[in-house]
C-alpha cells in the first residue's frame, strides 16, 4: 500500500540566507557532515519560534494540519539541535513547499501568473514572453485597470481550427492539424479578428 500523498506546504519567503556553517570546529581537513533543514521546516521554527504563533495559528499559515504543523516543527527542532551538538553545518533547502508570492497577469496575453523564485525579478510572461505584464499587488483598489478572463481556446488565425487551452502549454507550441502552423490564443492581439 503507497502512502498518503504529501500535501504541498505554503512558505511566506524563503529564507535570506541558504543555512549556516559551524565556527570554531576543527575538522582537520575533513568535509564536515551536514544537516538539511527543509523549508517546510525552516517555516514551522519562524512562525512558532521567531513570530511566536501557537501551533494552531501557524498550521493555518502553512496550509497544513495541526498535527502535521507539529511533526515538521519536531523535526526541525531535532536537526537544529543535532548540527549544534555535534557542529554540523546547516543547508536550508528542499521539500514540497509553494512561495506565497506576488501575482503578475499580462497584458497581452491576459493570463495570471506567479512568482515562486521571489528572488529573481519577473521580466517577462512566461506563457507568451511579453514584457507588458502588470504586478497585481501593486494596483490601487481605485484603479481603472479592468481585468479581463484569458479565453481558454487556442486559435489557428489561417483556417479557423480551434483546440481547448491545456494549463501550462503555450498555444504557440501548438500545432494546427491542417495548416501546420503555430496557434494563438483567442482573444488575444493576434487572434481578435477571429
Amino acid at each position: 500500500m503507497s502512502p498518503r500523498p504529501k500535501r504541498i506546504r505554503k512558505v511566506s519567503n524563503p529564507p535570506i540566507i541558504s543555512g549556516f556553517k559551524p565556527y570554531g570546529v576543527q575538522s582537520g581537513g575533513q568535509e564536515v557532515e551536514t544537516v538539511f533543514l527543509l523549508y517546510e521546516e525552516y517555516e514551522a521554527l519562524r512562525l512558532c519560534d521567531y513570530e511566536m504563533h501557537n501551533h494552531h495559528q501557524a498550521s493555518i499559515i502553512m496550509d497544513v494540519s495541526r498535527p502535521t504543523l507539529t511533526r515538521i516543527y519536531a523535526k526541525a527542532r531535532y536537526k537544529v539541535a543535532e548540527a549544534f551538538v555535534k557542529g554540523l553545518q546547516i543547508i536550508i533547502e528542499g521539500g514540497k513547499v509553494y512561495f506565497d508570492s506576488e501575482w503578475f497577469s499580462c497584458s497581452s496575453c491576459r493570463c495570471f501568473f506567479n512568482n515562486p523564485e521571489k528572488q529573481e525579478d519577473i521580466k517577462n510572461c512566461p506563457l507568451c514572453k511579453s514584457t507588458d505584464i502588470i504586478n497585481c499587488e501593486k494596483i490601487p483598489e481605485d484603479s481603472t485597470v479592468v481585468w479581463q478572463k484569458c479565453d481558454d481556446t487556442c486559435l489557428c488565425t489561417n483556417c479557423g481550427f480551434e483546440k481547448p487551452h491545456q494549463h501550462g502549454i503555450p498555444c504557440r507550441n501548438e500545432i494546427c492539424p491542417d495548416c501546420k502552423i503555430a496557434l494563438v490564443r483567442k482573444g488575444t492581439p493576434h487572434g481578435k479578428n477571429n
